[in-house]
């Protein structure tokens, strides 16, 4: 991960992300009762704010201190009185998660790191699950690169669910797989309207 890269990133543009939350988060998460969630990876913030405005007390991480700037801004200037229930902090997705244990719901959206990386940032996560919680995974599906349309075309950071589940001993951590499955997320494009394929994972403590 090189966060200077990020960073030149992030300050090349207004917006590099959608401002909208992910679809596929805002369908799995929109029906939780609210609590305590952290957004890993969490970019200029479009799925941490839209959680708080679902009720959530967010922290928000990213390695990127342009990002972590950006999506405080944002976050004050969306969120008004609610902004004081979003933390943001510059971290590293690959390490601890502050409030190990303690979290009702631990997402990461499309972060999308080589395979040792993305284990230990998985491992991390699951860890700072509490009972009863859930870890959320969607990012770029391994199969996307031939069947789908978008994302990165290095397939060593592209995952799909059974790597996902690979990287996590699920029963070992006392987690249930609820959710592992490749989704379809159609994509509107000059050259008209595509498909990328994501896949999505959801384990419960």
């Amino acid at each position: 991960m090189d966060a200077n890269a990020w960073n030149e990133r992030y300050a090349a543009s207004e917006l590099v992300w959608s401002a909208e939350p992910n679809r596929f988060v805002a369908e799995i998460v929109g029906p939780l009762e609210p609590g305590s969630a952290a957004d890993i990876a969490a970019g200029e913030g479009r799925n941490a704010i839209w959680l708080v405005e679902q009720g959530w007390t967010v922290l928000a991480t990213d390695y990127s201190d342009v990002a972590i700037s950006r999506l405080r801004d944002r976050a004050a200037a969306v969120l008004g009185d609610r902004a004081d229930r979003l933390t943001a902090v510059v971290a590293d997705a690959t390490l601890a998660v502050p409030g190990e244990g303690g979290h009702d719901l631990v997402l990461f959206s499309y972060l999308q790191l080589p395979p040792e990386q993305m284990r230990a940032a998985l491992r991390a996560g699951l860890a700072a699950v509490r009972p009863g919680g859930r870890l959320v995974v969607v990012g770029h599906a391994g199969r996307n690169l031939e069947h789908g349309w978008g994302g990165p075309s290095e397939r060593t950071v592209l995952y799909d669910p059974d790597e996902v589940l690979a990287h996590l001993d699920a029963a070992g951590a006392g987690a249930v797989v609820e959710v592992a499955e490749i989704r379809v997320r159609p994509v509107d494009t000059y050259d008209g309207p595509r498909e990328a394929l994501d896949t999505v994972v959801i384990l419960r403590r």
